[in-house]
């Protein structure tokens, strides 16, 4: 895990690397559900619960960058946008799988601490 990367790189390690490219509260979101399949604008909006538009759009363009997701315009009227992972996405969503499971299996411990947390912050 503290493998060194050559000098020549930007990040300090991997895991740096994988951060900038998921960074955020959005970018993980979305590559869950891309995981599962390709999907319109819309439904994607649907499916991450919270984000507005111009961050949708605004995390997109950045995953799509950064050659993680991929955007097929298929040119009609009214507009027809999918977003689908790349194989480099799909590599990346495998990486994430154990900490999916991670949270399914702490979830009940995490929401009690979170409530716990904002008892203290109102006291």
């Amino acid at each position: 895990m503290n493998e060194k990367t050559p000098t020549s790189s930007p990040f300090i390690c991997g895991l740096d690397a994988t951060l900038h490219v998921i960074g955020g509260k959005w970018k993980p979101l979305i590559l869950y559900f891309l995981a599962g399949g390709s999907l319109r604008y819309g439904e994607l909006k649907r499916s991450v619960h919270g984000v507005s538009h111009k961050m949708l759009i605004q995390q997109l363009k950045m995953l799509e960058r950064d050659g993680v997701v991929a955007r097929t315009d298929h040119g009609e009227i009214p507009p027809r946008v999918d977003y689908a992972l790349t194989p480099l996405g799909h590599s990346l969503c495998e990486a994430l799988r154990p900490l999916c499971s991670w949270g399914d299996q702490h979830t009940e411990m995490i929401s009690d601490m979170i409530e716990k947390r904002e008892e203290q912050e109102k006291a």
